[in-house]
C-alpha cells in the first residue's frame, strides 16, 4: 500500500542488501488491521489542480510472517475541477505476498465515472538474480521480466520499519506492486524522520494497541524506472507505527495534495508465528 518530503537531514543511504533487522524476540509483528481515511484537498496549484476534492481510503491488512500477508485496498476520490463536471474514480486492489517476499499475487480494478472497469490480474516471483518474473492473466496474457533487485510492497514496508528502528534515514529501492499495466517496477526514495513523541490527535489513532508505540514520519517518492533524478510521479507521506499502521496520510500528485485523516481503526489479533 502500501505507497512519500524531506524529513531527514544528513541521510545515510541503504542498498538492497539485507538490512540489519532487529532480533526476532524484539521485533514487533505487523498488525492485522482495518483503517479508514477521509480524504480532503490540502493544497492545489496549477491549471490541473481541482477546486475541491473529497474521498475515502479503506485499507485491510492481515497475515503473519508464517502465512504471508493479504492486503485489500479501496480508494474512492471525487475531484471537482474549476469548470465542468466532477470526476469520480474508484480503485480496488487485492494482493497476497509470501512471508519471505518471494511471491506476489495481485488483482487491481479501476473505474472512472462509473465507466467500464479496467482490470489487471497477475502474479510475480523473485528470480535467482533478485529480479522478478511476471505473468499477467488480464487484460491480456503476457510474460515479463524485470532484472535487478526488486521488492514487493510488504517486504519494502518491513525494510522501512527495520531502517527506522536502526536510526537510518534513507532507503533507495525498486518496488513492484502491479499497478499501472503491471509491466514495470518503480524506483522509490524513502525518507525517515526522527521518532515522534507527541500523541496522535485523531480519536481512531488513540487505540490501546498504539499507545506507547514508536512511530516515525515517512515520505516515499515514486519515480519512473531510471528517472530518479527527475520529478517523482507522486509522493506519499505518513506517520508509520512500528507495527505497520499508518496515520496522517498526504498524497502529493504535484498539482495538488490530498490529506487523509484516519477516521476508523480496528486492530485484530495476529497469531504468533511458530515456525
Amino acid at each position: 500500500m502500501i505507497l512519500f518530503r524531506a524529513f531527514a537531514a544528513g541521510a545515510c543511504a541503504l542498498t538492497l542488501l539485507p538490512l540489519p533487522f532487529a532480533k526476532a524476540e524484539t521485533q514487533v509483528p505487523l498488525a492485522s488491521h482495518r483503517a479508514v481515511y477521509d480524504l480532503t484537498l490540502a493544497k492545489g496549484s496549477g491549471a490541473k489542480a481541482p477546486a475541491q476534492a473529497r474521498g475515502r481510503i479503506a485499507f485491510d491488512f492481515s497475515g503473519s510472517a508464517c502465512d504471508g500477508y493479504v492486503q485489500n485496498f479501496r480508494q474512492i476520490t471525487e475531484l471537482q475541477p474549476a469548470e465542468g463536471a466532477a470526476k469520480l474514480s474508484d480503485m480496488r486492489s487485492a494482493t497476497f505476498e509470501a512471508p519471505d517476499g518471494a511471491d506476489y499475487r495481485f488483482k487491481i480494478e479501476t473505474k472512472v465515472d462509473n465507466s467500464s472497469t479496467e482490470a489487471i490480474d497477475g502474479k510475480a516471483q523473485k528470480t535467482k538474480n533478485s529480479g522478478i518474473s511476471i505473468d499477467i492473466a488480464k487484460p491480456k496474457r503476457a510474460h515479463l521480466q524485470i532484472d535487478g533487485p526488486t521488492l514487493f510492497p510488504t517486504e519494502h514496508l518491513r525494510r522501512v520499519i527495520a531502517a527506522a528502528r536502526a536510526g537510518e534515514t534513507l532507503i533507495e529501492a525498486r518496488v513492484y506492486d502491479g499497478t499501472g499495466e503491471g509491466d514495470k517496477a518503480f524506483d522509490t526514495l524513502t525518507l525517515i524522520g526522527k521518532p515522534i513523541g507527541a500523541p496522535a490527535q485523531e480519536k481512531a489513532a488513540q487505540a490501546d494497541a498504539l499507545k506507547g508505540m514508536a512511530r516515525w514520519p515517512v515520505a516515499v517518492s515514486y519515480f519512473e524506472p531510471g528517472k530518479r533524478d527527475g520529478q517523482p510521479i507522486y509522493v506519499l507521506s505518513f506517520d508509520l507505527y512500528e507495527n505497520g499502521v499508518s496515520r496522517a496520510l498526504k498524497l502529493d500528485y504535484g498539482d495538488f495534495v490530498l490529506k487523509g485523516e484516519m477516521s476508523e481503526l480496528t486492530i485484530s489479533p495476529t497469531p504468533p508465528c511458530k515456525k
